[in-house]
């Protein structure tokens, strides 16, 4: 498990990019009571697995899911679609 923030990390101690291969959950939220109501963890994978995973549900349910990164962020669909869009996103996994 890396340091918190995990995702700005290099040698020098600058900026160098977003970490996409550190360990998250996909989350459901569930019963409308926000987004700790019930939280119920539905997979385990890398950031960019589980940001691949909710783009590829239809759009009227990926607010229904959240990723919690390690070192405590949650990640809601609005900042899951800016990330999708950054050109340093790995869009090919296999």
């Amino acid at each position: 498990m890396s340091d918190t923030p995990s995702t700005i990390q290099n040698d020098e101690g600058g900026p160098k990019g977003f970490g996409w291969t550190d360990s998250a959950e996909l989350h459901k939220c569930q019963d409308g009571g926000g987004l700790f109501h019930r939280f119920k963890t539905i997979r385990r994978g890398t950031v960019a697995e589980l940001i691949h995973f909710v783009m590829d549900l239809p759009e009227e349910k990926r607010e229904d899911y959240a990723i919690q990164k390690d070192g405590d962020h949650t990640i809601k669909i609005g900042e899951i679609r800016s990330l999708y869009r950054r050109s340093d996103f790995p869009k090919d996994l296999g």
